[in-house]
């Protein structure tokens, strides 16, 4: 099965499977067309971003960020792990996925086989499994009810229940929790 999801995700195609928090709705981040489908599937709205799941540090250059060791050192607090971080992009390149915020969340997972997915076909967009305004689906025939057909796989990890990601900014050397999730950040 993995071959084939991996197949699929480099065509372009969207899945759903197990990240390291909740059930994911995929695609490749670097596919505009995969981006535009999971909005157009989720019905999201169209100026939030979404999180980007990456494989290693390294992956944050291929969407322009620089990382300085000071601000290395402070990612690495946090990942691999799961918290999503919110960083700067002004790249208009990547407009279509920052939606005119300048910014975009990426989240590097501490799940194997998750990252070895994420190094074969690269970061990949990762919103939870649910149209906009509904609560996300905790098993594969919940996210069945949701999208049917209209996605090209489904990866099956049985009930998941945990919370989101802990989604965090990291602004002049301060974090800022924006979301509260899976890991309790104390200031």
């Amino acid at each position: 099965m993995e071959k084939e999801i991996v197949e699929i995700l480099k065509k372009g195609g969207v899945g759903i499977l197990p990240t390291d928090t909740i059930y994911g709705l995929v695609g490749l981040a670097l596919s505009k067309k995969a981006v535009r489908r999971i909005y157009e599937l989720r019905r999201r709205n169209s100026k939030k971003p979404m999180i980007i799941l990456i494989g290693a540090l390294a992956d944050l250059k291929l969407f322009d960020i620089k990382i300085d060791s000071r601000l290395k050192k402070q990612l690495l607090k946090f990942w691999p792990g799961k918290v999503s971080i919110i960083l700067p992009c002004r790249s208009k390149k990547f407009a279509y996925l920052h939606r005119g915020t300048k910014t975009l969340a990426f989240r590097w997972p501490n799940k194997k086989y998750l990252v070895d997915l994420l190094k074969k076909v690269g970061p990949l967009v990762a919103p939870s499994v649910n149209p906009e305004g509904m609560p996300p689906a905790q098993t594969i025939r919940q996210a069945k009810k949701y999208f049917g057909k209209r996605v090209d796989f489904y990866l099956d990890a049985g009930k998941l229940f945990q919370r989101p990601s802990t989604l965090i900014k990291i602004k002049n050397n301060q974090i800022i929790v924006l979301r509260k999730g899976a890991v309790k950040i104390e200031r």
